[in-house]
């Protein structure tokens, strides 16, 4: 079954024809001489770009941001955090180079992020290699790149919904996205069930996306005991784990978030985890992360380590500098990383205490606080979120997807008492 978020991503990107087709209506206006861009078709535009920019032209002081995905603190700000702006005074006044650093990026800096997403007692795994990537969207990437030219035949099994950039990123490179269910918008409720049936039809080499913590879009977090379930039938069956980790810290905790992204990598011979420090070190515009692969092997590793470096080099070269060094300095400080971790906990402190008050608002958003991160969806059908936006000033994805943290302290109540009347009406 193809995967229902975006089939033929590509194909679209070319307005929706393959490269016989193109290559026909070529030669049948060769004569015409069409310049080269005269080919191309306009593309339907990014839709929370464009919320952005609804958002930004309102005039309404009271109006809500609720459609992109930052941390805001309970002013409404997104601040940098401590750490990082000490660690960047740190590195103005260290850093004499703006040299190349190579492919894999900076290296202490892998080095540092590994114990945070695997433990401390798999830091020495030489199974495991890694390389610094332009953000989590680009360590996904990167690993499908890598999927493709390791086996053109993988397909990649995807719960639905999933974030809206999965299929873009990963599709584009060529691997087959087959859907399966994950989510019931009814019930709220993870349909694990229907989501293991599902895999039970995954063959021994096929990939199976996962999220690693605060689900986005729905915030739905699969249980430690389901994801024991997941790390047998992995193994079982042979399966190849890869895991987006983008809001580690976020959820329930540093430690608690990568529970379920260890064990399902402990289970497997080989896996992928893409891993983002955007969001838990507050340095979204910088793009910092990494892709992990774990191989069968050491030598095998070694072989993976240097297609990835190879892939790197076509791709984006070198990654840039700036927020991977910053983090590194944190990760480095046993001071500064104290104070990252602290300043992190009162992040995901916030967040708690936001879908509380949300969840408390009315029954029928219990399940609120029942979940985890950034990320829900009301239950609200399009017309009731369109009906938001021009009563009451409030901005959310069609989808009624929300990011609980970016409501301020002082609008949390007003949002509530809004989506209620909504419900009701």
């Amino acid at each position: 079954m193809p995967c229902g978020i975006s089939v033929g991503a590509c194909r679209a990107a070319r307005g929706g024809r393959s490269r016989q087709e193109v290559q026909l209506a070529d030669a049948a206006t060769s004569n015409g001489r069409p310049g080269l861009f005269d080919r191309l078709e306009e593309q339907k535009s990014d839709s929370l770009l464009q919320l952005i920019a609804l958002c930004n032209a309102d005039p309404r002081a009271e109006k809500i941001d609720v459609g992109v995905g930052v941390y805001r603190d309970a002013a409404g700000g997104t601040p940098i955090l401590r750490a990082v702006k000490e660690a960047e005074k740190i590195l103005l006044e260290t850093q004499d180079t703006k040299s190349y650093l190579g492919s894999q990026g900076d290296a202490r800096f892998v080095e540092l992020i590994k114990p945070i997403v695997f433990g401390e007692a798999a830091a020495a795994d030489d199974r495991i290699v890694g390389v610094q990537t332009p953000g989590g969207c680009g360590a996904l990437r990167l690993g499908a790149e890598l999927i493709v030219k390791a086996n053109r035949a993988a397909r990649i099994f995807v719960g639905q919904p999933t974030w809206p950039n999965h299929a873009p990123l990963i599709e584009c490179a060529g691997v087959e996205m087959v859907a399966h269910p994950y989510y019931d918008r009814d019930t709220q409720t993870i349909t694990f069930d229907a989501m293991m049936d599902a895999l039970e039809g995954a063959n021994a080499g096929d990939l199976i996306l996962l999220h690693g913590s605060c689900h986005n879009p729905t915030g739905a977090d699969l249980a430690p005991d389901q994801w024991r379930t997941i790390a047998e039938l992995v193994a079982r069956r042979g399966l190849v784990p890869f895991v987006d980790l983008a809001y580690q810290g976020l959820g329930n905790g540093l430690e608690q978030d990568a529970e379920g992204t260890r064990l399902v990598v402990e289970a497997a011979e080989q896996a992928l985890v893409a891993q983002s420090c955007d969001k838990n070190f507050g340095i979204y515009r910088e793009r910092t992360g990494c892709l992990f692969v774990k191989a069968s092997d050491a030598r095998g590793a070694g072989v993976v380590m240097g297609n990835l470096l190879g892939l790197a080099r076509t791709m984006w070269s070198m990654p840039p500098d700036h927020g991977a060094a910053a983090v590194r300095i944190v990760l480095d400080d046993a001071d500064l990383r104290r104070d990252w971790r602290a300043e992190l906990d009162e992040m995901c402190a916030r967040i708690r205490a936001i879908r509380a008050r949300l969840a408390a608002a009315d029954p029928r958003l219990a399940y609120i606080d029942r979940q985890n991160g950034m990320f829900s969806m009301l239950p609200l059908s399009k017309e009731q979120v369109l009906a938001l936006r021009d009563d009451h000033g409030i901005y959310m994805a069609d989808s009624a997807r929300i990011n609980i943290v970016g409501l301020s302290d002082e609008s949390v109540d007003r949002f509530a008492r809004a989506v209620v009347e909504k419900m009701d009406g």
